[in-house]
């Protein structure tokens, strides 16, 4: 059973690597060969033939199921003649709204689509809707005012599901899948009264609204409770799991400190909870013996145990968002009590295999994200280290003082496997590992294990008076915990930073790792600390001397392009804003960074003010080292202010080399920061990269009177083999007399998905054509990455990294 359910993991992590799904005809193939294979291991006796004969029929269910699963999903689609246009909708709020500093955002999920010009539309099931204030002043409801269960009629605009696609960073096409969301887009108010967004109905039923409610209610006493302090955020991710109100600063402490798995409702938290309600139940079981009730003649007291903690545990996995460690922990529950109802207790490999399919049949696209893999190989690593190894002494063995000894050890030794053991994994899906991780962990989980979450479930149920002080409590604890870990995290080595490793320096790591933990009496257990070696010691990839490396991202609407040399690297734009959480440095740049290795830029270029170009500098400024940064910003800006003195003017005639690469900066002059008469876009910083008599062009977006200028200073200076279409291929740019004097083989546009500048203009973009240039769009192509030297290669990330999910 194992080896097959091992192989229907496999299956299903192969299938979303695929770039298209396979026919209906060829998953009946692979039904049939799976259950040939499956007859076949029946009656093989030599047991590696068996082994092999299960994975392979485990791959191919596996690999089938979620094909299957995965056409059915895609088969609702929004019909891409209806992208951005109005449709007016009937329907539910579908999920816990989660409101930011414009609005609120939901799901919906819809039932009757109104007829629009004369059209009836099928649309998908499920949407992701933002509902932004401010769109006029006879708003008919107040925004955000939007609770579950409520049934709705809505106005909005649609588009199809899309994403900002880029190496090493999040899917967000994959995730809005595995929700079963199908199309996103905003409300809009209608012009027509009849027509207006309106609350149709306060509460329809159902199991899932009541779920969604109840979680709502508990958000809503807690946040009101521990209104406008620091940390209610977490209160609320402890009980609810719903982790969106917690601070970009926070997260960022939890990661270097390795101690995020605890502000999600973890196994420790499903289990204490079972256990608890377990335990009181078997108590009161027991004791009606002595009343007329005498339930344990009825039912044995174990067997009532067992149903209540599954019960108490299932309805706190619903409560909580039924996340993939909550998942984990209440199936492996449910099997340990289905066998304790049956007399047939297995074991724990089995048990856990058995939690690992359930989580798979429900969410095969569980695998596409990293708490998948942590939260099974946490568990297995535990599993290793403890079963079947003595501690010497039976545990209810010796006085208290001895079981309390044991049990402390058996603490110690299951967190130090963690520890050791999840750095391999951690170090492949985030380009790090902490190095305070044990002591962070050794004071953070009991604390929020045993004292934070009990005051904060306890708090968030229980009434005034004892509500508001269980939280204040809980509070408080997790305020106290939070310096300790900053103060933690502000080391200098704190973290280890390494870059992505290959697959043979991973797969030795974790040979090396399940050699550190193997039993007392395992010959040399220390040598397996030398196959982290090349783990460790792996060093960043470059550019050969002589030649270039170029990385135009994918970041929407704005601009962030990497320039890498033989021991160079330089910034130019950081990317828009998204919100005052989130933006183009910490979504896209730094993940992207830090899975490469990459700890330092030697500069950045802010080109201007403008916020799709400026948006993520104060993030890479607080995250990573910069040597030095040069824009055309006010003096007085936050950006400016941050970067210090190590901040420079860019002005037309700076030039510098880096390994054989020559930069030069071409705009602005000096002359116009005497000027109040230019608006930002006049004074981007405009530079060329020349190397091996190959050029790039950014001109960040200036437009038409600053590429005039630049042509008349010196038109056969411009000539670039590739030009960043000057502001986004706006209709004030991109002049025919500009292109004819940079004359470039390939221009690249870095815009966003339908945005609301209709960036390129189509005469622009066909301007180009007509040309000859090539034209690459980040928003069709993804990220574009470039290899300069004497040639130029060019692949697009969504080519490279094709998925099945792309553009359906």
């Amino acid at each position: 059973m194992r080896s097959a359910v091992i192989g229907f993991v496999v299956g299903i992590a192969f299938l979303q690597t695929r770039a298209s799904l396979p026919s209906y005809p060829l998953l009946l193939c692979l039904a049939a060969s799976v259950g040939f294979a499956a007859w076949m291991s029946i009656n093989l006796r030599r047991r590696a033939m068996r082994i092999a004969l299960l994975l392979s029929a485990g791959a191919m269910a596996g690999f089938a199921w979620s094909a299957l699963l995965a056409h059915y999903y895609l088969a609702e689609a929004l019909p891409a003649a209806w992208e951005g246009r109005d449709v007016t909708l009937i329907g539910t709020v579908d999920s816990l709204p989660d409101a930011f500093e414009r609005g609120v955002r939901f799901n919906f999920r819809v039932e009757e689509v109104l007829a629009a010009d004369g059209e009836q539309p099928v649309l998908p099931s499920r949407l992701a809707l933002s509902w932004y204030a401010g769109f006029h002043a006879d708003e008919p409801v107040i925004v955000g005012d939007v609770h579950p269960g409520e049934r709705w009629r809505l106005t909005v605009r649609l588009q199809r599901p899309h994403g900002n696609a880029n190496p090493y960073g999040f899917d967000y096409e994959a995730w809005l899948l595995q929700q079963g969301v199908r199309a996103t887009g905003y409300v809009r108010p209608d012009p027509a009264a009849a027509l207006a967004s309106q609350r149709l109905a306060p509460f329809v039923f159902s199991l899932h609204n009541v779920i969604e409610h109840a979680r709502g209610w508990l958000r809503q006493r807690i946040v009101a409770a521990l209104r406008g302090q620091p940390y209610a955020g977490v209160i609320v991710a402890l009980v609810i799991g719903d982790q969106r109100a917690i601070s970009q600063t926070d997260w960022t402490v939890f990661n270097k400190t390795s101690t995020s798995h605890l502000i999600a409702i973890s196994g420790l938290h499903i289990t204490m909870v079972a256990a608890l309600f377990a335990g009181l139940i078997h108590a009161l079981w027991r004791r009606s013996v002595f009343t007329r009730l005498q339930l344990p003649l009825i039912l044995p007291a174990q067997k009532a145990a067992a149903i209540a903690g599954v019960l108490a545990a299932l309805v706190y996995v619903l409560l909580a968002g039924a996340g993939v460690p909550a998942q984990r922990t209440l199936y492996m529950l449910t099997v340990v009590a289905t066998a304790l109802w049956c007399g047939r207790l297995t074991s724990v490999s089995h048990v856990l295999c058995l939690a690992l399919l359930a989580v798979m049949v429900l969410d095969p696209w569980a695998v596409s994200g990293p708490g998948f893999w942590l939260s099974f190989a946490a568990v297995s690593t535990i599993l290793y280290v403890s079963v079947g190894r003595s501690d010497h002494m039976s545990s209810a063995a010796g006085s208290r003082r001895q079981r309390w000894g044991r049990a402390l050890r058996a603490a110690a030794r299951a967190q130090y496997a963690i520890t050791v053991g999840l750095v391999p994994l951690t170090v492949l899906l985030f380009g790090q590992a902490s190095l305070v991780s044990p002591l962070a962990n050794a004071v953070a989980i009991p604390l929020v294990g045993f004292l934070v979450t009990p005051a904060a479930l306890l708090g968030s149920v229980l009434p005034a008076p004892l509500s508001p002080g269980l939280l204040w409590l809980a509070h408080w604890l997790v305020a106290r915990l939070a310096g300790f870990l900053t103060w933690l995290s502000g080391s200098s080595i704190a973290v280890w930073n390494a870059p992505a490793p290959a697959w043979w320096m991973f797969a030795l790591a974790v040979a090396g790792t399940l050699w550190m933990l193997a039993p007392r009496g395992w010959p040399a257990r220390y040598l397996g600390v030398l196959t982290w070696l090349p783990l460790l010691l792996n060093a960043s990839e470059h550019p050969e001397k002589g030649s270039m490396w170029v990385t135009a991202f994918d970041v929407g609407q704005g601009m962030a392009v990497l320039i890498e040399t033989e021991r160079h690297r330089l910034l130019y734009d950081t990317g828009p804003s998204y919100s005052p959480e989130s933006d183009g440095g910490n979504r896209v740049i730094l993940p992207y960074l830090r899975a490469r290795g990459i700890d330092t830029l030697d500069a950045v270029v802010v080109s201007h003010s403008d916020m799709d170009h400026a948006g993520g500098a104060l993030s890479l400024l607080d995250q990573i080292s910069v040597g030095w940064l040069s824009s055309s910003l006010p003096l007085e800006h936050a950006i400016v202010r941050k970067a210090g003195s190590s901040h420079r003017r860019c002005v037309a005639g700076d030039h510098w080399e880096w390994d054989g690469a020559k930069f030069e900066m071409l705009h602005p002059t000096s002359a116009s920061y005497d000027s109040d008469k230019w608006k930002p876009n006049a004074r981007s910083c405009t530079l060329k990269v020349t190397i091996g008599g190959r050029a790039m062009l950014l001109p960040g977006d200036i437009e038409a009177i600053q590429e005039d200028e630049l042509v008349s200073a010196d038109a056969g200076h411009l000539r670039a083999d590739i030009l960043l279409a000057p502001h986004h291929g706006s209709g004030t740019s991109s002049t025919p007399a500009f292109l004819h004097a940079v004359d470039p083989q390939l221009a690249l546009f870095q815009v966003g998905y339908r945005n609301r500048y209709h960036h390129p203009k189509q005469a622009v973009y066909d301007r180009y054509g007509a040309m000859g240039i090539a034209r690459m769009r980040t928003d069709i192509t993804g990220a574009i990455m470039m290899r300069v030297d004497s040639g130029i290669a060019v692949a697009a990330y969504r080519e490279e990294h094709a998925r099945y999910w792309y553009g359906r």
